[in-house]
């Protein structure tokens, strides 16, 4: 049986700022240029990165937001939850896991400029899922959020930013 400390030291996995660790497992070797890119971006950015990504079930990723789509997809352990709230200050929850019938997809898109965190269904187990990116993944293009001014910004979401801000 797979454990996530398994996981983490068998991929080298290491810290992500949002929380949860990963590992990059393909960075694209083509380059879109800036003048290619839409005015959000600052700089060349590469086709397309994908991570594996670990949450283990005490563990959450903290909003944030960057500038490209993210796509989410479910490979083992428990269900994941995907918090999306979008520039209209509306609320999508996603059940990212391998049970269609209990509404879980294998597969959620997060679209640029909403901000998304995530948390495993349950405590006791883990999320070991993988998140691609198009154009790739920068720090650059990456914003964690401050709760006190993302409470200002949705007030109606307060008790969810608290529990999954830092």
């Amino acid at each position: 049986m797979l454990t996530a400390s398994y996981l983490v030291n068998h991929y080298q996995m290491q810290a992500h700022p949002e929380g949860g660790f990963y590992k990059q497992t393909y960075r694209s070797n083509e380059i879109l240029r800036v003048e290619h890119l839409p005015e959000r971006f600052n700089g060349e950015r590469v086709i397309s990165t994908a991570i594996y990504f670990l949450l283990e079930g005490n563990q959450f990723s903290a909003f944030h937001r960057i500038k490209s789509d993210e796509l989410w997809h479910f490979y083992y352990g428990t269900s994941l939850n995907i918090y999306v709230i979008h520039e209209d200050g509306s609320l999508e929850i996603t059940k990212l896991g391998n049970n269609p019938e209990a509404g879980e997809q294998f597969q959620a898109v997060v679209k640029t400029g909403c901000w998304f965190a995530s948390k495993p269904v349950k405590e006791e187990g883990f999320s070991f899922v993988g998140c691609t990116v198009a154009p790739g993944f920068d720090f650059a293009d990456f914003e964690l959020a401050k709760a006190d001014a993302f409470i200002k910004e949705y007030p109606r979401h307060k008790d969810l930013i608290m529990q999954l801000c830092r």
